[in-house]
């Protein structure tokens, strides 16, 4: 089972075992991980599990679709790594991910 480990605007890491073929935001949620609210339960459309993948990661992601695009506009301290969590599906070659959190969701 993937590793995953968030890591919150304060510098404090929560590793969870993500499954393949959920999403990160799934994990996140089942696993407790604070800061990711998930407010519409995966449908890409409130930008509340808004996190930051580091460069060495993205190459390993499909792009932002268009749909994440417009969902992020009410995201805040969108980057050009800003990423939804509900929308990157956890798979093996995920493992080792750490993913950022953004000071809030809202």
């Amino acid at each position: 089972m993937p590793r995953v480990t968030f890591i919150a605007h304060d510098g404090g890491r929560r590793d969870v075992e993500a499954d393949e073929g959920r999403s990160l935001m799934e994990a996140a949620v089942g696993n407790g991980v604070s800061g990711i609210l998930a407010d519409c339960g995966g449908a890409c459309a409130c930008a509340t599990c808004h996190v930051y993948v580091p460069a060495e990661w993205r190459a390993r992601l499909p792009p932002r679709g268009e749909e994440e695009e417009s969902a992020l506009e009410f995201a805040i301290d969108v980057r050009d790594d800003s990423r939804l969590a509900c929308q990157i599906v956890v798979t093996a070659a995920l493992d080792g991910l750490s993913v950022g959190l953004p000071r809030s969701q809202f």
